[in-house]
């Protein structure tokens, strides 16, 4: 045996595994030590909360919202009964109408995220309460985000 064919078995034999493994996936570490691959999965960085003002509509809802329980409070019932039900149509159409036209308001998480490969991304999130920072998330995709245990 020559010394060509003494080196080239070695260098054939690193060939063949480099193109028989596929290519290394993102790899991250738990608190606890565990690595993970995931190439969907981040390092949650940070979460911030994201608070939307409702309309400002409640009193414009309240007026017309009485007005139509009165009108269709009217339609039920006759004398005294009519009465009645034409105030009680205008009361809760009052309340019906204030809260539709304050309401529109909401709560929502937006959590920025360090890549298995190295990038940055923000996921928003309408709840974040299993989620703290440095957990590892994998993130779908549909945007959800859900906590690797």
């Amino acid at each position: 045996m020559n010394i060509k064919t003494i080196l080239a078995i070695p260098v054939a034999a690193l060939l063949a595994s480099a193109v028989a493994m596929p290519a290394a996936a993102a790899t991250l570490t738990r608190p606890d030590g565990i690595y993970v691959r995931c190439d969907q999965c981040g390092v949650v960085q940070s979460i911030e909360t994201n608070i939307t003002q409702g309309r400002d509509h409640g009193t414009a809802g309240a007026v017309i919202g009485a007005i139509a329980g009165g009108v269709l409070g009217n339609q039920v019932g006759r004398g005294n009964g009519r009465k009645v039900a034409t105030v009680a149509g205008a009361v809760g159409g009052g309340f019906a109408g204030n809260a539709i036209g304050k309401g529109g308001g909401g709560e929502s998480y937006t959590l920025r995220l360090k890549m298995g490969t190295g990038g940055y991304t923000n996921v928003t999130v309408a709840d974040a309460s299993s989620i703290r920072q440095g957990d590892i998330v994998v993130v779908d995709e549909k945007g959800n985000v859900q906590r690797v245990q």
